[in-house]
Parts: structure tokens; C-alpha cells; sequence
């Protein structure tokens, strides 16, 4: 059965769930200063790709929620648990290896006659992509935030319940995507020189650091 999007929300509950929406897209939080931080590190397309990873991992937690995985994550605190320090090490570890990178070639750096600043190494799109994607995937915070938030708006006495949750959810992304893309141009337009060369890598290992100690202390 085909359901249009005007059949599964009224124009109340649909406002209102964008307002909020874009309400929580334009506070900051980890995801905006993942992508400034892949920004400052390398260009514009490294924060938007990094965007669209953040992006389809809410797209995951909101299948997930919709096939009620999120309400198991809540009801265990080990699953819980087990979710938030993977994530919280896959952070940390990413980071540590950037800093390490970063410490490594400071002798080559300050050897180097002074110069033009030299080009920074460009990252492949799929790894961009999947950091992003694993980021947003292993938060255990977005689950449970989806799990209250949603279904708010959902309203089981219309039908299509599975198709109000990925309205819903791409709703969010693509307002997430658009949020996070206008952090990264104003990034790549303010802050380059400010984090030119090694100093960019320092920059991101040490968000990612601090993103996975974040979510390591995150509670249920």
C-alpha cells in the first residue's frame, strides 16, 4: 500500500515537527564541530562529505527506530553500554592516530625552508564518507533521542507508520545536511589560515579526542 506524505501527517503536526527539527539542526553539538574540524583539515569537500556520512547514520537510527531496535538499546544498559564505547574508542583512536601523524612530521616541518604552504593530502571520499557514517552510527545518544523525539509525531490512527518514521528521519537529515554544509563553507571561508598545515590535523585528531571522550561519559 502507497501512502502520500499529505496522508500521513496533518499540517500541524508536520510544522511543527520541521520548526523543532530545525530548531535542534541549528543548535551546536559534536556533529557541527566534526565537520568544521574535517573542514579546517582539509577543504570544503571534506566537511560536506563528512555531513553526508553524519547524515546517513541518521537515516540508520531512524530505520532503527522504526523496527524498534532503539527501544532494545534503551532497555539494556548493556547493549547501551557496548554501543557507546565502541563508538567512543573508534573516536578516540581516529584522533589519536591524527595527532601522532601530526607530532610526527613537526621535525620534517620546522626542517623545511620557510615557504608557501604546501598542499594538504586529499582524503578519499569513502573514507570521508564512512567516518562520518560509523560517527553518526555509533552514537547510542542519537538512538535514544530518536526513540522520544519521533514518535511524537507519528501518528499510528493514519496508517503507514514505518513511512511517517522515514519521512521523519530524512526530514531531519536533509536539514541536517543543509545545516552542516553552511558550517562548513563558513569554515572554509574564516578559518584556513588559522589551521594551516599540521596545525589542521592537530585540530581534528583533537576534536575527534575529545568527541569520544564525550560520548564515553554519555549516560542512559
Amino acid at each position: 500500500m502507497h501512502w502520500a506524505v499529505w496522508e500521513l501527517f496533518d499540517a500541524t503536526t508536520f510544522g511543527t515537527y520541521v520548526a523543532a527539527a530545525a530548531a535542534l539542526v541549528a543548535a551546536p553539538g559534536p556533529g557541527q564541530a566534526l565537520v568544521m574540524a574535517r573542514t579546517l583539515q582539509g577543504d570544503l569537500r571534506a566537511g560536506l562529505l563528512t555531513s553526508v556520512g553524519l547524515n546517513l547514520g541518521t537515516v540508520v537510527h531512524t530505520v532503527a527506530a522504526a523496527l524498534g531496535l532503539s527501544a532494545l538499546l534503551v532497555a539494556s544498559a548493556t547493549a547501551f553500554t557496548a554501543v557507546k564505547l565502541v563508538g567512543a574508542v573508534y573516536l578516540v583512536v581516529l584522533g589519536a592516530r591524527m595527532l601522532a601523524r601530526s607530532l610526527g612530521a613537526r621535525r620534517v616541518a620546522a626542517a623545511a625552508p620557510v615557504g608557501p604552504e604546501s598542499a594538504v593530502p586529499r582524503i578519499q571520499s569513502s573514507r570521508l564518507l564512512l567516518h562520518g557514517l560509523v560517527t553518526g552510527v555509533l552514537n547510542p545518544k542519537v538512538a535514544v533521542f530518536f526513540l522520544a523525539f519521533l514518535p511524537q509525531f507519528v501518528r499510528p490512527e493514519r496508517g503507514g507508520v514505518f513511512a511517517q518514521f522515514a519521512v521523519l528521519g530524512l526530514a531531519l537529515a536533509t536539514m541536517g545536511v543543509m545545516g552542516d554544509s553552511i558550517v562548513a563553507v563558513i569554515a572554509s571561508r574564516t578559518g584556513r589560515r588559522m589551521a594551516a598545515g599540521i596545525w589542521r590535523e592537530r585540530l581534528t585528531g583533537g576534536v575527534l579526542v575529545a568527541l569520544g571522550v564525550r560520548l564515553a561519559l554519555v549516560r542512559r
